[in-house]
C-alpha cells in the first residue's frame, strides 16, 4: 500500500493535477478583520493560503506531508519574495505548540481528527478558517472520488462548537467553471459569555 507522502508527491507530478492559486475566499474577504501575528496553513499544498498570509505581514509555518507540493509553494514564494518556514511532516503526528497561532487555515484537507490540536494550537482570540469538500447529490466536478474523504452536512460545524463561529455556509461553488460542493468555517477562540462577532 502506498503511504501518504508518496501518493501525494504522485499527484503533485501529474502535470493535469491543479489546485487553486486564491486563498480561501473568506480568509481574503476576512483579512482586515484578522488578529495579526503568527499564522499556520495545514495541507499548505502548493501554499495558496500560506503565500497570502505571508505577503500581508503575517509569520507563517506551512506544513504539508509532501515533498515535491513543498518545493512547488517555495518557488512560488520566492519567485514573489515571501518568506514562508516550509515544514514537511505527516499532519497526524505533528505536535502543535499551544496557543501559538493567531491564524490557523485548512483548505481542502479531511482532518477532523486533529482538529481538537489545531484549536489548542490557536492563540486567545485566534480564528481558524476552514474550507473542505462536502457529500452532495449535486452534481460536481471537483473533489474526492469517493464520500470517505468528503464531509457531511453540517460536520465541520458540529467539531467546532467550542469555537465562537463568525461564518459558517454549505454551497455549491463555480470555480473556473468547475462546480464543487465546500463548507466553510470561521471560528474564534473565544472564551465568556460576553463577546465581539466581527
Amino acid at each position: 500500500m502506498t503511504d501518504d507522502r508518496t501518493r501525494w508527491n504522485e499527484k503533485y507530478d501529474d502535470d493535469g493535477f491543479e489546485l487553486p492559486d486564491e486563498p480561501i475566499p473568506q480568509l481574503a474577504a476576512r483579512l482586515d478583520e484578522l488578529p495579526s501575528g503568527r499564522a499556520l496553513d495545514v495541507a499548505t499544498g502548493t501554499g495558496r493560503n500560506a503565500c497570502f498570509l505571508a505577503a500581508n505581514g503575517y509569520d507563517v509555518d506551512a506544513i504539508d506531508v509532501s515533498d515535491r507540493a513543498l518545493e512547488i509553494a517555495e518557488e512560488r514564494a520566492d519567485a514573489r519574495g515571501i518568506d514562508v518556514n516550509w515544514i514537511r511532516a505527516d499532519i497526524s503526528e505533528f505536535d502543535f505548540e499551544p496557543e501559538r497561532y493567531d491564524v490557523i487555515t485548512v483548505s481542502f484537507f479531511a482532518a477532523l481528527e486533529v482538529l481538537p490540536a489545531l484549536k489548542d494550537a490557536l492563540a486567545p482570540g485566534g480564528v481558524l478558517i476552514y474550507e473542505h469538500h462536502l457529500r452532495s447529490t449535486d452534481p460536481i466536478d471537483i473533489g474526492p472520488s469517493s464520500d470517505r474523504y468528503r464531509y457531511r452536512s453540517n460536520d465541520l460545524l458540529r467539531a467546532c462548537l467550542d469555537l465562537t463561529i463568525l461564518f459558517y455556509e454549505e454551497e455549491i461553488r463555480i470555480d473556473d467553471g468547475d462546480r464543487l460542493a465546500v463548507a466553510t468555517l470561521v471560528g474564534r477562540n473565544s472564551s465568556g459569555g460576553s463577546q465581539s462577532y466581527q
